[in-house]
């Protein structure tokens, strides 16, 4: 079994009554103008995590709030990921760029907390990272932001993975 089946039947065992948290990040209000006045159209930017290393992010629109959390969460089951992490936090410095979005994530020693702005926090929180620092350059935008905060997320690597992707041994 390869590992891309693996995580699909994990994330197939999450139900309504599992430990996969979600976090509202921004609801987004779109409207058109008709003859009758404006009509109105939803969209929810979530995240979703369980506290454990496993994280996803998703969106979605509708025309009342409740129903888009709903799609922005399925699709974010949908998008579910296992990050890397050293204890209660990264395992090395990384940045990463979506758009106009630039994040650097930096380990922090035990006790540090996230000091992350209020885009970024809910993604580390449901990740399980209790310990990092971070700092955004550019774009400001949400979507961006959680974009390449989920990127820098995945490309973190162990120095277990990384030896062997090297060919060395750890001694």
């Amino acid at each position: 079994m390869t590992q891309a089946q693996r995580q699909k039947d994990k994330r197939e065992t999450f139900s309504d009554g599992s430990p996969v948290e979600d976090r509202v990040v921004k609801i987004y209000r779109c409207a058109k103008v008709v003859k009758g006045g404006r009509r109105f159209r939803f969209a929810a930017l979530v995240v979703v995590g369980n506290r454990d290393g496993q994280v996803g992010i998703g969106y979605g629109k509708a025309n009342e709030v409740p129903t888009a959390v709903e799609k922005g969460v399925k699709a974010a089951k949908k998008a579910l990921v296992t990050i890397q992490r050293k204890g209660s936090t990264i395992p090395h410095q990384i940045k990463a760029k979506y758009g106009a979005s630039q994040v650097v994530l930096i380990p922090a020693a035990e006790g540090t907390g996230i000091i992350a702005g209020v885009n970024l926090r809910p993604l580390l929180e449901l990740a399980g990272i209790r310990d990092v620092l971070t700092k955004s350059y550019g774009s400001t935008n949400p979507k961006n932001l959680l974009r390449a905060g989920m990127s820098a997320l995945k490309r973190l690597r162990n120095a277990e993975q990384i030896a062997e992707m090297r060919g060395v041994v750890l001694s």
